[in-house]
């Protein structure tokens, strides 16, 4: 490493302002910056000085998401492999069907399991990656800024929101909306006010929602189908007899052992995720613990008090907690530090709104049980609006103060 980093060293002033390569300074940058760290440093005020940087920030994001990445590809190979075991079928066809033809499909394998799910869940990855790079890239070359790593996030969080049949291609298409209309039209990393892979997965969503919703997307195995538990209890009469819908105990959705999007259907895996965010101060509390109190909140209401002819109002409280992306969404992307509230009691009500949001969308909207996706929007279009009325309260307290 240290005769590569001497090299870069000497390569470096190409790169630099009046060099014959100035034009792909970020690119250079960013390549540096990842294999050895950034060398920046502030040194005036009113700037904060600690071990912390940006890198190591999106470096911390990425390592709380490796236990849903992990339970992303065993889930996906479980789910797939206990389909093939009830169908008879030994093997898948396919370049998958090749490999896995050497370790086999069975559910009881752990290896089996990861591997087959890896099989799906790393080519939608590397594609994502790839094409969102290359528009990040593409727009930083054009504007000169430096390329940053928060795009590692984003497109691990995309990928973790897809199921795994989603076509490459629309996954594609999807990480092209996100980065370029979310992102990169409002000025690139740090100016967007919309989440970027939630926007990509919302546009994915209406754009293609044969692709991304029905019992026939959750499994990768052509012709089964398989409902996930909110789309079981869509399908009870009342609400009453909802949970008698659901195939599924409340310890295998928090476990994780349920058809979903990929990265989803785990709460353990989130918390482990929570508590690594928490620890650091990566995210915040705040929003954490009040979009949990507002769904909780309005998931009560609906469970004693709304139509019991509608199935969602037989829902309980623990369950609400545990079905669709709620916890993912909770820990990963209401707590996004750019397009989140920033003051303290904006923070508060951001949470609650989403978490009230969130449940109401589900339950009120049958056509549409998981509403967490629509309820983070939301939240970040109400964000600034948050923190100008914290701050416009405080400058009026302050002037009644002094005068």
């Amino acid at each position: 490493m240290k005769i590569l980093d001497r090299f870069f060293q000497k390569i470096e002033p190409l790169f630099r302002k009046d060099g014959k390569l100035e034009k792909l300074y970020p690119l250079f940058e960013a390549t540096d910056s990842f294999l050895f760290g950034a060398s920046g440093t502030t040194d005036t005020a009113p700037h904060v000085r600690d071990a912390i940087d940006f890198k190591r920030i999106m470096i911390i994001v990425i390592i709380a998401l490796i236990p849903c990445t992990f339970m992303a590809m065993w889930n996906t190979g479980y789910q797939t492999n206990l389909a093939l075991q009830s169908l008879n079928i030994t093997s898948p066809s396919g370049w998958r069907g090749e490999i896995m033809s050497i370790i086999g499909c069975s559910p009881e394998s752990f290896i089996a399991n990861f591997v087959h799910g890896a099989l799906y869940f790393l080519p939608i990855y590397l594609v994502v990656l790839v094409v969102g790079s290359i528009w990040e890239g593409l727009f930083n070359l054009i504007r000169g800024h430096e390329i940053s790593e928060a795009f590692l996030v984003t497109s691990l969080l995309f990928t973790l929101t897809l199921p795994p049949t989603i076509p490459l291609w629309q996954a594609a298409v999807g990480i092209s909306f996100g980065v370029v209309f979310a992102k990169e039209a409002f000025g690139g990393v740090g100016l967007n006010f919309m989440n970027p892979a939630l926007v990509a997965r919302a546009f994915i969503y209406f754009a293609y929602p044969a692709q991304m919703s029905g019992n026939e997307v959750w499994v990768a195995v052509d012709g089964f189908t398989s409902a996930t538990p909110l789309a079981q209890i869509s399908e009870a009469v009342s609400a009453s007899q909802a949970m008698q819908n659901v195939d599924f105990t409340w310890a295998q959705a928090f476990i994780g052992t349920i058809p979903g999007s990929m990265g989803e259907t785990s709460v353990l895996a989130c918390l482990f995720g929570a508590l690594l965010l928490l620890v650091t101060g990566i995210a915040s509390w705040r929003i954490m613990t009040s979009m949990l109190i507002g769904g909780v909140i309005s998931s009560l209401l609906f469970f004693f008090l709304a139509d019991p002819a509608n199935p969602f109002n037989g829902i309980p409280v623990h369950y609400h907690l545990v079905l669709g992306g709620f916890a993912f969404g909770l820990v990963f992307m209401a707590t996004d530090p750019v397009s989140a509230a920033h003051t303290p009691q904006g923070q508060w009500m951001y949470g609650l709104l989403i978490g009230v949001l969130a449940i109401l969308i589900r339950v009120a909207n049958p056509a549409y049980p998981e509403g967490v996706m629509l309820a983070i929007l939301l939240g970040n279009v109400f964000a600034p609006l948050f923190d100008y009325f914290v701050i416009q309260a405080n400058v009026k307290r302050r002037k009644l103060r002094h005068g």
